[in-house]
């Protein structure tokens, strides 16, 4: 081959346009479910030494009222990300499907709803719900993981939004286990306060059956299924580092 030949051959190798990976198949449904129910298995934050100290009925009085101040900072704000959702949905049945989740939260009229009977837990622990309700009484890292929750529900997808409220497959075994800890372990606090987690049961199964069948039917690329894991997994997140922040609050003052 002359030298002109193999220029001519390198400017053909340089100029070709580049081969295209072909997109990943997606995953069948059944094991794109296991893998969503996977994220909750392993990340979600039953697993969290803060929780699992709870369950054992290892948390002082200060710590357990510590957890309740701290955690309402994020139930206050479930209504208002699914507001962010509800306001995605292209649908007006999916839209008035979503809007009873603002509904459990905020109660249909005053005096109703989870936020109330979070305050009212908190009331059974000792904790006045004035001191609940003052905006900094959050601490920072709190804030900061409940403020990118409510961000990506702004900003993402509707189906990552979606799929990020999946936690919920998890919470009615843990609310079951909460329950059962609250009343061996910590029978100070009224039973009267364990409401939310009572009413969490039944609405944590519907809730997550409705957000599942959504997901699954959105999610028909292996692209989207992957977003949905990660979404999911991104909430995990978030919860692990509100008990991060809280377990840490609790070392600090030891210290």
């Amino acid at each position: 081959m002359t030298t002109a030949d193999t220029a001519s051959t390198a400017s053909t190798a340089d100029t070709a346009p580049p081969t295209l990976a072909s997109p990943a198949e997606p995953w069948s449904p059944a094991e794109f479910e296991a893998r969503l129910r996977a994220v909750g298995e392993e990340y979600y934050h039953h697993r969290h030494p803060f929780n699992i100290r709870m369950h054992s009925g290892s948390l002082s009085p200060e710590e357990l009222r510590r957890w309740i101040v701290n955690r309402f900072h994020y139930q206050r704000h479930i209504p208002v990300k699914d507001a962010l959702i509800t306001a995605k949905l292209p649908t007006s049945d999916l839209r008035r499907m979503w809007l009873r989740r603002i509904q459990d939260h905020d109660g249909a009229q005053r005096g109703e709803g989870g936020i109330e009977r979070w305050l009212r837990l908190g009331e059974a622990a000792g904790v006045d719900r004035e001191t609940m309700l003052r905006a900094d009484s959050a601490l920072p890292g709190v804030r900061l993981a409940v403020d990118g929750y409510v961000n990506f529900c702004r900003l993402g997808s509707t189906l990552e939004a979606v799929a990020a409220s999946l936690t919920e497959l998890s919470a009615p075994d843990l609310m079951r286990t909460r329950i059962d800890a609250f009343e061996r372990h910590y029978p100070w606090i009224e039973s009267d306060g364990l409401a939310y987690f009572r009413t969490r049961v039944a609405q944590g199964r519907r809730d997550s059956r409705e957000a599942l069948d959504l997901v699954m039917d959105w999610a028909r690329t292996r692209d989207d299924q992957e977003r949905a894991v990660a979404a999911l997994r991104f909430k995990c997140d978030v919860l692990w580092s509100l008990l991060d922040a809280v377990e840490r609050a609790g070392r600090r003052e030891q210290g």
